[in-house]
């Protein structure tokens, strides 16, 4: 028996840089948020995070547009909606989203969430899980993610990096003057090259130094020994809400991953009662830039099963 198993290769996704959706904003606490909308339905709701906009999700929703209304948010400072004078903190994100939520009417909504947008997500659906129908969420800032014990659990490389941008000053001139979210850790937690159009668009919001603070003030919400206790407590909040909760979830996964690898899978499993898992194959953190196909046909799939 002949094995041509080696000449074999799979399909390589699509990958397009446009975003093709129109721009929308609406106010929400004195304040404009971006947003665009697709397709028609039952509300799906996409929430990114650091250091990304709904930019991320343009590869995915035209798979999910086809099941339901698709709502995808730009948090308060970040993409293309307006940059007030806040800290951006999470309970400052969680209030711009959850107004969000409450001035488009959107009910019986399913979460699609990334990174501290699936933070965000948990905490809306927490407080209000009569509105909330499913939630799909991949590389999460949840538990048993966070909270971190220490540093030293990320990792040398993550622990001294985020030890830097949690220091005063140091985490400063990473972010204000290096940039160095969008410049480095985004491509580098990326399989693939972006293109110059991907990078210039992720590039965008943050033109002007004075706009980086959202970037900035997200790793130091990061809890790790104990610290900032709020996110402590909000972490064992969503903690608890994920283990009472009889939603349908789904958790969308790659190998080796960043946030949520698949050795933490079964903890996942293990802590949700209602939970489906889907392994999409290599990536690190911003699995929509690598997968986006397997993401979208996972989540359609997903919605129209459940």
């Amino acid at each position: 028996m002949t094995d041509n198993s080696t000449n074999y290769k799979l399909p390589q996704p699509k990958i397009s840089a446009v975003f093709p959706f129109e721009s929308k904003m609406i106010e929400v606490l004195s304040s404009n948020l971006h947003y665009i909308e697709a397709g028609t339905g039952e509300p799906i709701v996409f929430i990114h995070g650091n250091p990304t906009s709904s930019y991320v999700w343009r590869n995915v929703i035209p798979h999910v547009e086809q099941i339901g209304h698709v709502f995808a948010v730009d948090l308060i400072g970040m993409g293309r909606s307006d940059k007030p004078d806040i800290d951006y903190s999470f309970a400052d994100h969680y209030r711009y989203v959850e107004a969000f939520i409450d001035k488009l009417g959107l009910e019986n909504i399913t979460l699609v969430l990334h990174d501290w947008g699936a933070a965000l997500g948990f905490e809306y659906a927490r407080l209000h899980e009569n509105n909330v129908k499913r939630i799909a969420f991949m590389e999460g800032a949840v538990p048993p993610a966070l909270p971190m014990p220490n540093f030293d659990v990320m990792g040398p490389e993550a622990a001294q990096l985020f030890n830097d941008f949690k220091t005063p000053g140091q985490g400063e001139t990473m972010i204000f003057e290096q940039n160095l979210f969008i410049e480095a850790i985004l491509p580098g937690s990326v399989n693939r090259t972006l293109s110059e159009e991907e990078m210039n668009a992720y590039r965008a919001p943050y033109l002007n130094a004075d706009h980086r603070k959202p970037m900035l003030a997200w790793p130091r919400e990061i809890p790790i020994a104990g610290e900032p206790t709020k996110m402590v407590c909000t972490m064992a909040n969503i903690d608890q809400f994920m283990e009472q909760s009889n939603l349908p979830f789904l958790l969308i996964y790659a190998s080796p991953g960043v946030t949520n690898p698949p050795a933490l899978v079964p903890l996942f499993i293990e802590k949700i009662k209602n939970i489906e898992t889907h392994f999409i194959g290599q990536g690190l953190h911003y699995l929509q830039e690598d997968h986006p196909d397997a993401i979208g046909i996972a989540i359609s799939d997903w919605l129209r099963r459940t």
